[in-house]
């Protein structure tokens, strides 16, 4: 791997419940826990500790458990992709306890390990200069990719956008290149065009880079489904639109069609059919029951 789990003269400990996990952190220069209990023992006040699990219960529960190790002082930092209003409940009940809370929303995938993470940072801004070299260490550049954007709960905020924008960006690129596919007679080289459209072009972006590595490796696409899933965050987005009353119609399509994309022979569609057979006699195919 790219990078190694030190960060200067601070050793890093790390605990998972996978022991391939712990061992891979070994390799990588962190010294391993044996628990959650183990893993507070070890560090050195002030403590800094990064929760990185799913979101939802299984982040709670790990909060709560650090709630009652810690001490004031310490920090907890949220690098999942929590819904903002958890973390700003969470901010609330470290904040009571003395211990800091950072919601750290962290882009970059599987990618981020050679390229570095995006990281958007909520909660203390004292709390989050005293831990800078941590995200300095994390992004891509030590003064680039990374910066405080406001109180608790902004951190999941803003990255809960980012992931709605990153839907309609996808989505745009995937009905472009479909038209391009149907255009039968032009026989298009889509890998080509997608390593062309890289450079100089007004639509070039990492997306579109991960587009031509795909088409690259499969130029149609025949080892994968039309199934899209999503993670949540686009639909807290279009939730947050609705409530700020601020129209987001490309992120809501976005969202829409990766519904669509799960279903097999869905019954609108059926009935739109239906209806055109009932009012204007066009033809439908039928099922093959």
């Amino acid at each position: 791997m790219a990078r190694r789990l030190l960060l200067g003269k601070h050793r890093i400990i790390t605990y998972d419940q996978s022991a391939p996990a712990l061992d891979e952190a070994q390799s990588l220069g962190a010294v391993a826990a044996s628990s959650l209990e183990d893993l507070v023992s070890k560090l050195e006040a002030p403590r800094a500790v990064w929760v990185m699990v799913p979101a939802g219960e299984p982040t709670q529960d790990t909060i709560d458990r650090l709630a009652s190790l810690l001490s004031p002082g310490d920090t907890v930092l949220d690098g999942g992709n929590a819904n903002y209003k958890e973390s700003v409940n969470r901010g609330k009940q470290l904040s009571e306890l003395g211990i800091d809370f950072l919601d750290v929303g962290t882009s970059g995938g599987v990618w981020g390990l050679a390229k570095g993470y995006c990281l958007m940072v909520g909660g203390d801004e004292a709390a989050y200069r005293r831990l800078e070299p941590i995200f300095q260490t994390l992004a891509p550049e030590r003064n680039r990719g990374y910066s405080h954007v406001g109180a608790s709960g902004a951190g999941h905020f803003a990255k809960m956008v980012h992931n709605g924008v990153e839907y309609g960006l996808m989505q745009a690129y995937a009905e472009g290149f479909e038209i391009m596919h149907a255009k039968e007679e032009f026989g298009f080289d889509l890998a080509k065009i997608a390593e062309t459209w890289r450079f100089g072009s007004v639509i070039r972006s990492w997306l579109l880079d991960l587009t031509a590595i795909a088409l690259k490796e499969d130029p149609q696409l025949d080892s994968l489904q039309a199934f899209v899933d999503d993670s949540g965050e686009g639909r807290w987005t279009v939730q947050e639109s609705v409530d700020l009353g601020v129209p987001a119609p490309i992120i809501t399509l976005s969202l829409q069609n990766r519904f669509r994309s799960r279903q097999d022979q869905p019954f609108g569609s059926r009935l739109l059919a239906a209806l055109r057979q009932q009012f204007g006699g066009h033809a439908v195919k039928k099922s093959e029951l």
